[in-house]
């Protein structure tokens, strides 16, 4: 199933000379396709319903002029996974296999810069009904002391659905009712995700021992078929209860098989075992979990569930350890009471060791000096757990150092039992392998410069010290990471290599002794400043020049950024060769100025130079004028002729028509495959176009139903621009609401093509007798609409809260364009009758006020008729003329009173063509389209409609 969706964007559409067309206007939306059920909220919005899988397209169409670029969001973000910012000729938004979570509200904003961007939103059902769950509970009681106990069953039927889902419940192929059955009772729990009912046993009997079956629907919605789930309940039902055939937690070493046994106790029916997570090495064989040679990536908690749909779901979780061990460090602290950092003799000295491990807590050291184990005694202390270190750290210290303790201490780490191998580290003490280590920068090493994208070490050598430490590198700004993404990096030598450099790492470097594999004393350090030099990064403002002959011309070229930042050239270039100028002044904005003449347009470089490179701003120098912009949704342009031949109105607008030498004229190019049809210059007779004014030239004699290309290119005394070209096509002839014999009844939903204005404080509504609210406000509003029948329409404004007095609802007509008609002989303009009916009874009544708002360049609005207060019970006609001077809107304008007793209402709205006659106004006579009458309009309008969308689809 597709569903389509077309948003229609109005705009201005001025014929007269002079007139501005950057303008545009509120939206309508037509729509065509399959949809699930397509209706309008409030009047302004219109809902569609698809069901969940199937194709969702939505299309916007947008008019507008200069072309405006169309963008699709969603309420939570973008309405798909690639962001679109197209143009706007069949913008379309397709979604295959639409989920739930891709339903929202929709936007497609139109913009060309001009005014305010247009919005219009679509709300996106999505519709879909799970199969529902079913679980039971049990609960037992003792009543009455010990004589005997009472069983309730709870059989909890979940599903997820939009929309609501209807729940029935069945005992075999029976229905259950609760008013039909003392023993049941149905009720909707509360705190529950999704949407459950519970079906209560009470006091279970003989009979109630039975397959039930929870049936969910939807009614049908979007085709969704009705799901169920069936439970055969018995005496015997019972929860899962599981053991495990080993500890909860496992500890294993490394390339060993692992085999987890879930056996299932109790539990009827009989449950389902499910182990989670499966690595890929895993292999499930009914109860049991094998997994086969494991490495550390397997180590974690494994899951055996069982559950058949009673009680709760039983579990149990193994905790796997897979023993590892790498990384073995040592640490010597001399005295510390003594604040040393230097063995001596009758001082006390700690060794320490630590091994990376798991499970850490059963590691064993084992410490040996000489290659002799090592126990406690008075002068050597060990320690297995050191305090003053990271956990697990084992430390032996010596007391009161003697010469008899100088020697090659072993520190050995390994797990008692396991075939993980032990890890081993010698530490020779003696009084000159051991002394504090001193830091030093290579000559010219505290300031390194290097170019960009390419390679450079930094080196930090420890010149003096046993043992030697390692040396972590880190950035001194803490928020910066190293180019490994890690805070620190660890270098045996003492050498950074850091290659590909680019200028985010530029910056000072800080180089440190390890605190391991050495002495444990204060860290030495040391900084290094990393220079990355780049050619300058430059701005040349807009590239694009454009100019007068004969005027100064300026081009600025801007040093953003550069290092280092002193220039050492500056050169202008003009179509590839050097311009010959004294040397600029490297400590100035680049910049060049010259007279623009016909022989020096051209392409324009400025190349700037520091000592990492060259950088080049590129200009484009011309006298040549803009190209023009062709007004893509010209109403009517295609005029049938004699000859089954066709003529079309051309229409454009001429981008910055002063910015250079003064427009003559157009080359006009009509194109056929290629073949040129037609060739012209298009005399402008001495007017010069106006930026935003509208130009037009009438091509005919084209070939019923060939599309042609056209070809525009503007000229002036010395040159010609760009051609700009377009397709054009031809198309049944189409206008814009023009005279016809309808009024509007508000009997459709669409309104008759009215809308709510975006600007006003609240809606007008749409009602008949039949769809009121019986509680509504009395003694105030219409009580059926003006012809008396309960179900007719009418719109009218509701005055109670939350509306406050001076609120304000606005209802606006369709755009007419009038521009096309001729008044009366000696007239230019033509007159038009507006008559309708209204309803104001209520002693708070405030105002109706009817605009006419006139489009051009700004909309004007000014009041046409206007009534305050209480005017009676009954319906009354109101009529008045107007001249609008262009393309024109009515605006009904309701103004809440002090009170809720002010409901004001309209009715049978209609638009003559002529001023206002009695006979004309109480037939309605010849009107303007806007909507359907209660005879024929319906058919008429939908004709438009069908009308309006083939046109545009096929342009």
């Amino acid at each position: 199933m597709e569903l389509f969706w077309i948003l229609l964007f109005s705009s201005f559409y001025p014929h007269a000379s002079g007139q501005g067309v950057y303008a545009q206007a509120n939206a309508q939306i037509v729509h065509s396709g399959a949809a699930c059920n397509v209706k309008d909220d409030n009047i302004s919005e219109r809902i569609y319903t698809i069901k969940e899988g199937d194709t969702l397209v939505l299309q916007c169409i947008v008019k507008g002029h200069p072309r405006p670029q169309v963008r699709w969001t969603k309420t939570a973000g973008s309405a798909s996974d690639k962001f679109q910012e197209t143009s706007i000729y069949n913008e379309t938004l397709r979604i295959e296999g639409i989920q739930r979570v891709q339903g929202g509200r929709y936007y497609c904003k139109a913009d060309n810069g001009v005014g305010v961007a247009a919005i219009k939103s679509i709300r996106v059902d999505v519709q879909y009904l799970d199969i529902p769950v079913l679980t039971v509970h049990q609960t037992i009681s003792d009543v009455r002391g010990s004589y005997y106990q009472e069983k309730t069953v709870f059989l909890r039927c979940t599903v997820n659905s939009n929309p609501p889902a209807r729940f029935i419940w069945k005992r075999g192929n029976m229905l259950i009712e609760q008013s039909k059955d003392n023993g049941v009772d149905i009720y909707e729990p509360l705190y529950t995700q999704g949407e459950t009912k519970v079906l209560k046993l009470k006091n279970l009997r003989p009979k109630d021992f039975a397959d039930y079956t929870c049936q969910v629907s939807v009614r049908n919605v979007c085709s969704i078929e009705d799901k169920s789930v069936t439970f055969r309940l018995t005496n015997a039902t019972s929860p899962p209860i599981i053991r495990l055939s080993v500890n909860d937690t496992v500890v294993v070493d490394p390339g060993q098989d692992v085999l987890l046994t879930c056996e299932v106790t109790a539990g009827f029916p009989l449950p389902t075992l499910r182990w989670s997570p499966l690595p890929l090495s895993a292999q499930v064989r009914g109860p049991t979990l094998n997994l086969r040679a494991v490495t550390p990536t397997d180590a974690g908690f494994y899951n055996c569930t069982a559950y058949n749909n009673v009680g709760n779901q039983a579990r149990k979780n193994v905790n796997l350890v897979v023993r590892t061990m790498s990384n073995l460090t040592f640490q010597i602290t001399p005295d510390s009471n003594k604040d040393s950092e230097t063995i001596q003799m009758g001082r006390d000295l700690k060794l320490s060791c630590h091994v990376d491990a798991t499970p850490q807590d059963k590691v064993n050291y084992t410490w040996y000096k000489n290659g002799a184990p090592v126990f406690n005694s008075d002068s050597l202390i060990l320690l297995r757990s050191d305090p003053d270190m990271a956990p697990g750290t084992s430390s032996l210290e010596i007391v009161d150092m003697k010469f008899r303790d100088l020697a090659t201490y072993s520190c050995v780490a390994n797990f008692p039992g396991s075939r993980v191998p032990e890890l081993r580290v010698d530490v020779n003490i003696s009084q000159n392998s051991v002394s504090p280590p001193v830091l030093a920068l290579p000559p010219g090493g505290q300031v390194v410069n290097v170019r960009e994208g390419g390679n450079i070490d930094l080196v930090c050598l420890v010149v003096e010290g046993k043992p030697r430490p390692p040396i972590l590198w880190s950035r001194m700004e803490k928020d910066l990471l190293m180019s490994s993404g890690a805070t620190t990096m660890e270098t045996l030598d003492g050498r950074l290599m850091l290659r590909n450099v680019s200028r985010d790492m530029m910056g000072a470097y800080r180089c440190q002794t390890a605190p391991y594999n050495g002495l444990n004393i204060k860290r030495r350090e040391a900084q290094v400043q990393l220079n990355v030099q780049y050619p300058p990064i430059l701005d040349p403002g807009d590239p694009d020049v454009r100019s007068r002959n004969y005027q100064m011309v300026t081009l600025r070229c801007t040093v953003i950024r550069s290092f280092p930042t002193r220039l050492i050239d500056i050169r202008w270039f003009r179509n590839g060769e050097i311009i010959r100028m004294p040397m600029p002044d490297t400590k100035e904005k680049p910049e060049l100025k010259f007279k623009l003449d016909p022989t020096n347009n051209g392409s324009y470089e400025c190349r700037v130079t520091n000592s990492a490179g060259t950088s080049t701003c590129a200009f484009n120098v011309s006298a040549q004028p803009y190209n023009a912009e062709f007004y893509f949704d010209t109403p009517n342009p295609v005029r049938i002729q004699k000859g089954n031949n066709y003529s079309y109105n051309l229409q454009w607008t001429q981008r910055d028509p002063e910015a250079t030498d003064r427009i003559i004229g157009y080359w006009i190019n009509v194109r056929k495959n290629k073949q040129n049809v037609l060739s012209k210059q298009i005399d402008l007779k001495g007017k010069e176009p106006e930026k935003g004014v509208l130009l037009s030239h009438t091509i005919s004699d084209l070939r019923i139903p060939l599309s042609y290309e056209v070809r525009l290119a503007p000229i002036t005394t010395y040159s010609t621009g760009e051609y700009a070209s377009r397709i054009i096509q031809y198309s049944e002839p189409y206008t814009y609401p023009r005279p016809s014999d309808h009024v509007c009844g508000f009997e459709d939903q669409r309104i008759c093509g009215f809308s709510q204005d975006r600007s006003d404080v609240f809606d007008w509504t749409r009602q008949n007798h039949l769809s009121q609210n019986p509680k509504r406000s009395a003694n105030t509003g219409p009580d059926t609409d003006r012809s008396g029948t309960k179900e007719g329409y009418y719109m009218y404004i509701e005055a109670s809260r939350p509306r406050t007095e001076g609120d304000k609802a606005r209802l606006l007509s369709p755009l007419f364009n009038v521009t096309s008609v001729r008044g009366p002989k000696g007239s230019g303009r033509v007159p038009y009758c507006v008559a309708f009916y209204y309803h104001m009874k209520g002693k708070h009544i405030g105002s109706l006020n009817v605009l006419l708002r006139v489009r051009s360049i700004a909309s004007v609005d000014s009041v046409a008729w206007s009534k305050s207060g209480h005017q009676g019970p009954d319906w009354r006609r109101a009529f008045f003329d107007i001249s609008p001077s262009g393309p024109f809107q009515i605006v009904f304008e309701g103004i809440r009173g002090p009170s809720f007793e002010g409901d004001i209402a309209i009715d049978d709205v209609s638009i003559t063509i002529g001023k206002c006659k009695q006979d004309t106004v109480s037939s309605a006579g010849k009107t303007v389209l806007i909507g359907g009458s209660r005879s024929l309009p319906l058919a008429r309008w939908l004709t438009f409609g069908l009308s309006c969308f083939l046109l545009l689809l096929y342009r």
